[in-house]
C-alpha cells in the first residue's frame, strides 16, 4: 500500500491538498431519472408499486404489505434471541445515547413587555418520522439507534422503521435495536421506493414529516429528491477521518483509526497531520503490518491509496489550522495536551479528545450522534440531535397598548415597502 506524502512547506501543497480533498458528488442523471420513475410510480400506485419493486431489488415475494410488516413482537423476540454479551452492549449503547440527548431538548420559553405584549417561542415535536436503515450484507444496528433514540427524547408520536431484507433475511441485531430504541413499526422495504413511501404515504405506509437515516445512491437520489415534501436530515457524503498527532500516541492506535473509516468504502477519507516525519514513517510501518490482519483489507488499501494522506505540518498550530480548512466529519486530537489545542478547532463535525478516544466508540456507544456532516460542510452544519426533530413555532400575543405603538412603527416600514394593506392593518388598531 502506497499512501501519498504532503509537506505544508511544498510550495506545490496547497494545490496538492486542495486535489487530494476535491470530492464532488456527482449527479448521476440515469439515477435521477430512474429514482423519479420509481418515485412516481409508488405516489401512483402505491402498496402495488411496493411489492413489485420489492420482488425485483430484494428477490422477495409477498402478496401483501402484510407479509412486509415486521410486527413489534417479533422486535422483542428479536432482542430476546441475541446472546447475553451483545445483548448488554446494545442496551448500554441505547442508554448512553439516550443521556446524552436528553441534554439536548428545548422547551418552550415566553417573556412579556411593560405594556403587557407576551413574545415567545413553542418547542413542539415531529409527529411522525421515518428512519431509513441500509439491509443486505452489512448489518446497522447503531444507525437505528442514532436516529431513533434522539427522536424519541424529542417527543415524536410515531417512528416508523424501513429496512431492506434481501432474499428475505432479517437481521435479529436489527430488529433487536429497534426494540430498544422504541420504534413504532418496521416495514421490510428498502431503496427509493421506500423513501417514496414514506413521503406520499401509501394504503399500508404512513406518510411522515421526516425521513433520515444512510443509504446508497438511489437512496441519497430519493431523499434529495422529496426534499420539501418531507423533512431530511442529510445527502451524506463519504466518511471521513483526520487525526492530529504529536508522536505520543503508539502508531498502532493512529493506524487503526485511519483503517477504521478507510474500511467504510472506497471513497472514504483518512489523513494523518503531524509535524514528525519518523512518526509518520512509524504509522506508515504499523499500517503495513496490520493490514494484513483486515478483512476488509482490500476496500482500506483503495481508500488509503486514492484518497488518505500523511501530512507533515511545521507545529500543531499549523495542523490547526490545516484541519480547519477540511472541516472533517470526525477529528481526533491524539496529542499531550489535547485540552490546549481544542480552542483552536472551529470547523469538525465531532472532536475526539485525547488519545484514548477513538472514533470507533463514538460510531457506537460514547453518546454523542454518529450521523455528522461531511464534505467541508461541518463549516455550516451540525450533527443529528434531538433539535432535528423538534420545530419552533414563534408566539405572539400583542396587548392592546402594544398595539398602539407596535401599530406605528410597522404602518411606517409597510408604507416604505409600498404594502399599503400591511400598512392599513397595522394602523387599524392604533385607536382600538
Amino acid at each position: 500500500m502506497k499512501i501519498r506524502r504532503l509537506d505544508t512547506r511544498a510550495p506545490s501543497f496547497g494545490s496538492e491538498f486542495d486535489q487530494l480533498l476535491a470530492f464532488e458528488s456527482a449527479i448521476d442523471r440515469d439515477v435521477e431519472s430512474r429514482v423519479e420513475a420509481i418515485l412516481g410510480d409508488v405516489r401512483s400506485r402505491g402498496d402495488e408499486a411496493l411489492l413489485e419493486y420489492t420482488r425485483r431489488f430484494d428477490r422477495l415475494t409477498a402478496d401483501s404489505m402484510a407479509e412486509l410488516t415486521i410486527p413489534v413482537a417479533d422486535l422483542r423476540a428479536a432482542l430476546e434471541s441475541l446472546p447475553a454479551n451483545r445483548r448488554t452492549a446494545l442496551e448500554t449503547a441505547a442508554e448512553r445515547i439516550r443521556r446524552y440527548h436528553e441534554r439536548q431538548r428545548a422547551t418552550s420559553w415566553e417573556y412579556r413587555e411593560e405594556d403587557g405584549t407576551r413574545l415567545g417561542q413553542l418547542i413542539t415535536p415531529l409527529e411522525r418520522v421515518g428512519i431509513y436503515v441500509p439491509g443486505g450484507k452489512a448489518a446497522y444496528p447503531s444507525t437505528v439507534l442514532m436516529n431513533a433514540i434522539p427522536a424519541k427524547v424529542a417527543g415524536v408520536s410515531e417512528i416508523v422503521m424501513v429496512v431492506p431484507t434481501p432474499d428475505g433475511v432479517r437481521n435479529p441485531v436489527v430488529l433487536a435495536a429497534a426494540a430498544v430504541a422504541g420504534v413504532d413499526r418496521v416495514f421490510a422495504i428498502g431503496g427509493a421506493q421506500a423513501v417514496g413511501a414514506l413521503t406520499f404515504g401509501t394504503r399500508s405506509v404512513p406518510r411522515v414529516d421526516k425521513i433520515v437515516g444512510p443509504g446508497n445512491r438511489f437512496v441519497a437520489a430519493a431523499k434529495r429528491q422529496v426534499f420539501g415534501r418531507v423533512g431530511i436530515d442529510m445527502v451524506a457524503g463519504p466518511s471521513e477521518i483526520l487525526v492530529i498527532a504529536d508522536g505520543t500516541s503508539p502508531p498502532d492506535w493512529v493506524a487503526m483509526d485511519l483503517f477504521s473509516q478507510a474500511e467504510h468504502d472506497e471513497l472514504a477519507q483518512s489523513i494523518l497531520l503531524c509535524p514528525s516525519a519518523s512518526y509518520l514513517d512509524e504509522v506508515g510501518a504499523a499500517m503495513a503490518r496490520l493490514l494484513p490482519t483486515m478483512p476488509r483489507r482490500d476496500v482500506i488499501t483503495a481508500s488509503l491509496e486514492g484518497r488518505g494522506a500523511f501530512v507533515l505540518v511545521k507545529d500543531l498550530a499549523e495542523a490547526c489550522t490545516v484541519a480547519n480548512r477540511v472541516a472533517p466529519e470526525h477529528l481526533e486530537l491524539s496529542v499531550a495536551n489535547p485540552n490546549e489545542w481544542l480552542p483552536a478547532i472551529r470547523h469538525a463535525g465531532a472532536v475526539f479528545v485525547g488519545r484514548f478516544s477513538s472514533e470507533a466508540l463514538g460510531d457506537y456507544c460514547a453518546g454523542p450522534n454518529h450521523v455528522l456532516p461531511t464534505s467541508g460542510t461541518a463549516r455550516f452544519s451540525s450533527p443529528l440531535g434531538v433539535y432535528d426533530f423538534q420545530k419552533r413555532t414563534s408566539l405572539v400575543e400583542v396587548s392592546e397598548a402594544g398595539a398602539r405603538v407596535l401599530g406605528l412603527v410597522a404602518g411606517e416600514i409597510a408604507d416604505g415597502e409600498g404594502l399599503f394593506a400591511h400598512a392599513a392593518s397595522a394602523r387599524m388598531r392604533i385607536d382600538g
